[in-house]
């Protein structure tokens, strides 16, 4: 099971960090919501918790808990500017179909 991080995700995930003064990780998660029935969620990780998986590329880490990864094995994690915002962008083969405004989705497990 993996997850890949392009440059330019590993290089938010240290600018985010160096702007908070701590933190080991980005914490990436899934949980139920929107009309299509997923979201990603995104958060700081200030430990690795027993059961996380953890992936490094570009001297950046990523951490999941098991139940997350296995909704997101497989993904690419980029970092993109869409019109005015930049954001962190999923790109998992795993998801069959997404919501109109993009922020949940289905999945294939």
């Amino acid at each position: 099971m993996s997850i890949t991080l392009t440059e330019s995700a590993a290089k938010q995930i240290k600018n985010q960090l160096a702007k908070r003064g701590s933190g080991l990780a980005l914490r990436i998660g899934v949980k139920p919501m929107g009309c299509s029935g997923h979201a990603y969620t995104y958060d700081y990780a200030d430990e690795i918790r027993e059961n996380d998986a953890l992936f490094e590329a570009f001297d950046a880490k990523v951490v999941l808990d098991q139940v997350s990864l296995q909704y997101i094995d497989g993904s690419n994690l980029d970092f993109v500017t869409e019109g005015l915002k930049q954001i962190f962008k999923i790109e998992n083969p795993k998801v069959t179909a997404m919501c109109g405004c993009g922020e949940s989705f289905s999945i294939k497990i």
